[in-house]
């Protein structure tokens, strides 16, 4: 049988970063320290296949602390937590390892310096996200509001429009983060940025990898989890960028073949919390219905590598 020719264009980089690489890591080193079960508090990564695996080595995934007996290490996503989730763990005399990516800590750093400076803090970011909620609840009620579009800049309520902040979740859209900053700075002159912006380096390397594809590809999948905020900017960046379809899938059975009928350049990358083997499994999905030629298109090279907490350093 002939193959229908697909030319692939893999992105590079893509797939794991350096805070999801940790959070992984912590997990199973928090196993070979102090056995199973370990718990975590939410999912340590939004990727189903890690939290399976992981499930399967022995960590207990829960939402809540009340879900986790006093005898048993838990560990905090790396989303990050409000300070009242260590705290309650420390009042029950509990061990644990947060796991919040150090770039995510930047942000709770900055927000808090801000707020002792006497700024009142906007945060732009998604609402129920458990970043922009962990972020968020690094200060009192009150203290941090909640920006999503630029519509809602102009409805926002400030305390003084002359001792303002903004800090912003990590995994956003660089192009639509840039145009609220632009809002904000607009109706808030004297507002204070970051010294370097939030969005991390893996989410705008990903977002400029897909920019430099898209207008090549007919269509663009995305390996990530639907509750993955950076892969769904990937999604929609691809369609900004100038590509007719993208389409988020957690592997390669969730592809829709329908929608890639005719498609002769292809583009695929995956979010920051998607492991490379899904990457191959698709790979190699498509190898099975198309003669497939793969072209990387790399527009960064990453080195980043973050520590794993003390506490699993020292012995048991």
């Amino acid at each position: 049988m002939i193959l229908p020719p697909l030319t692939l264009y893999l992105a590079a980089p893509r797939g794991f970063c350096a805070g999801v690489d940790r959070a992984i890591k912590i997990v199973e080193e928090a196993l070979a320290k102090w056995g199973a079960p370990v718990y975590v508090r939410h999912e340590i990564v939004h990727n189903r296949f890690v939290v399976d695996d992981l499930t399967a080595k022995g960590a207990v995934f829960v939402e809540d602390l009340t879900d986790c007996p006093d005898d048993r290490p838990v560990i905090f996503s790396a989303h990050g937590v409000p300070k009242s989730v260590p705290a309650e763990a420390e009042r029950r005399q509990m061990i644990y390892v947060d796991a919040t990516c150090p770039l995510v800590s930047k942000v709770h750093i900055e927000a808090e310096r801000h707020s002792e400076n006497g700024l009142q803090i906007v945060m732009i970011g998604h609402d129920g996200h458990p970043e922009t909620i962990g972020t968020m609840g690094q200060l009192p009620a009150g203290e941090v509001l909640l920006v999503e579009t630029v519509d809602d800049v102009a409805g926002l309520q400030v305390r003084d429009p002359g001792r303002l902040a903004f800090v912003t979740q990590t995994t956003l859209s660089v192009d639509d983060t840039a145009d609220i900053v632009a809002a904000l700075q607009a109706r808030f002159p004297a507002i204070v940025g970051p010294h370097k912006e939030d969005i991390c380096y893996a989410t705008t390397n990903r977002q400029e990898a897909v920019k430099a594809m898209a207008p090549e590809c007919d269509a663009l999948l995305v390996v990530g989890a639907p509750n993955s905020s950076n892969s769904r900017r990937l999604v929609e960046v691809a369609q900004k960028a100038g590509c007719g379809h993208a389409q988020l899938v957690q592997r390669a059975t969730d592809i829709d073949w329908r929608a890639l009928e005719g498609v002769r350049t292809l583009g695929l990358t995956a979010g920051a919390s998607a492991p490379e083997v899904l990457i191959d499994e698709v790979v190699a999905a498509l190898r099975s219905r198309y003669d497939l030629s793969v072209e990387t298109v790399r527009t960064a090279t990453e080195n980043v590598e973050f520590k794993v907490p003390r506490i699993l350093r020292q012995p048991a």
